[in-house]
């Protein structure tokens, strides 16, 4: 008789020992090489290929079966076909493994009865040898702290934001975007088709982790949405939590069906919700990592939504203007005494002084700082933003804001209002579209970002996730009494 327990997700967050089964060593590249490369780049001490083909993938011994592995194993990667997967469970547990994941598709996803009986099947071994399945049908973890990963280039600290996706993609997606804006994570997690660690179980473990701050999720679909609510009702209780709801459309849910057999939550009862129970919704990977940048690098985070906006460019300042009030956020005129103090300071030829701001000096550090030695005294203003390159001389900097002398210079001014004010202090830099121009835009973003500033890349794209960070904020405290 089988005494052993099942193991719990902190234990199957942390393994010791991962094998990684179909991986070849043929020359192809497909994600069980990936997968053995990411582990190999982040370092991770006890790892064992597994194919009876070879004796040795990518320099590292290769074993014919997890069973011949001579050390323990925690946790198994799985990328075999579905017919051959009950064979290796069994082994599993007879190695008394403590997770397998499967990135194998062709499950219950395809829509197949026998494909979904033999779901049941893996599920009843599972359970009976004492491990958890991952998946199927999904990239499982990136843990940096146990130096698990699902991606290369991702990066190895490890940081307070956990995520859980249904898509395997976004689960990838979203550290490798997120690391050039300042984004590191406690755990990540693809979870497919869910046989067995689903996303209540999952949002439960990350509402009380004490590593995780911050809590996003995409989801698709969901088989028990009343378990699910009450998971998140009392994990935003405690943390933001971010949602992405996949399948909002027609065609949308026709896809989720097919991509995870998931079924499909009524699309205006999960937006209620989400807003009953203070969740922030946004609409795709690229706003949750605003708002993750927001919420990362704003600890003191504004309750009122005015703003002073400048920079050079009067265009791209109307159109801000535009875009910030349109989503809910204010920009207040200045009044005479403000724009009689800009004027003694700043050019006043060919500028805006009624806010946004807009002189023909402001990419200079002594100008910035003059502005903001203004701004930071001004009542009624919860929100400084400065927008740098929407107006550049022909490339994005011609190269000057690359130099070293010239951005030191500049983040010295920036940190030196930060450090004299309780405004939230943001910047937005545009990417160019020339490789030339990229270079030295990544450069500026990375020197900004290692100071903790929190860095986006519109303004349209600021305005929305500070206001709904700020939304997020007053209803929490709100809540609070």
């Amino acid at each position: 008789m089988n005494t052993r327990r099942l193991p719990s997700l902190d234990e199957v967050f942390s393994p010791q020992g991962i094998a990684v089964v179909g991986v070849s060593g043929s020359g192809k590249l497909g994600f069980a090489e990936m997968i053995l490369m990411a582990h190999m780049e982040i370092k991770t001490p006890k790892l064992y290929p597994v194919n009876p083909k070879y004796k040795e993938i990518f320099g590292i011994p290769c074993f014919p079966s997890v069973l011949e592995i001579p050390d323990s194993v925690d946790h198994v990667i799985v990328n075999i076909p579905a017919d051959l997967v009950l064979e290796l469970l069994e082994q599993c547990a007879e190695k008394k493994v403590k997770s397998v994941h499967f990135f194998t598709a062709g499950f219950g996803e395809s829509g197949q009865k026998d494909r979904a009986e033999l779901e049941k099947q893996m599920l009843d071994i599972a359970q009976k040898g004492k491990f958890r399945i991952i998946g199927p049908n999904c990239v499982g973890l990136y843990i940096p702290e146990a130096k698990t990963a699902n991606i290369l280039g991702v990066p190895y600290e490890h940081g307070s934001i956990g995520f859980l996706s249904q898509s395997g993609g976004h689960a990838s997606n979203l550290p490798a975007f997120g690391a050039s804006r300042g984004l590191r994570f406690s755990k990540v997690v693809s979870y497919g088709n869910a046989l067995d660690i689903d996303e209540i179980e999952l949002l439960e473990y990350m509402a009380d982790d004490e590593k995780t701050d911050t809590i996003g999720i995409y989801i698709e679909g969901l088989k028990n949405g009343q378990a699910f609510f009450k998971a998140l009702k009392s994990a935003a209780a405690k943390k933001p939590v971010i949602v992405y709801k996949g399948g909002k459309t027609e065609a949308g849910q026709r896809a989720a069906k097919g991509h995870t057999a998931s079924m499909i939550s009524s699309v205006n009862v999960f937006n209620a919700v989400c807003r009953q129970v203070n969740a922030i919704e946004v609409d795709n990977i690229d706003q949750m990592i605003d708002v993750m940048v927001a919420l990362r690098f704003l600890p003191l985070l504004p309750k009122a939504k005015n703003l002073v906006l400048f920079g050079s460019g009067g265009g791209p300042s109307v159109l801000a203007g535009d875009e910030m009030e349109a989503v809910g956020l204010t920009i207040p005129q200045f009044n005479e005494k403000t724009q009689s103090k800009l004027k003694s300071l700043l050019p006043v030829d060919g500028g805006i002084f009624i806010n946004p701001l807009d002189t023909v000096n402001l990419v200079e550090p002594e100008a910035i700082e003059a502005a903001l030695n203004v701004f930071i005294d001004l009542p009624d203003v919860d929100m400084i933003v400065y927008h740098f390159g929407f107006h550049p001389i022909g490339m994005w900097g011609l190269g000057r804001f690359s130099k070293a002398a010239y951005l030191e210079k500049l983040i010295r001014v920036m940190n030196q209002a930060r450090n004299k004010t309780d405004k939230a202090l943001m910047l937005a830099l545009r990417p160019p579209l020339d490789v030339t121009s990229l270079e030295e835009f990544l450069e500026v973003q990375m020197a900004f970002v290692k100071n903790k500033f929190p860095v986006f890349h519109s303004l349209g794209d600021l305005a929305l996730a500070v206001n709904r960070v700020v939304d997020w904020k007053n209803n929490h405290d709100d809540s609070r009494g």
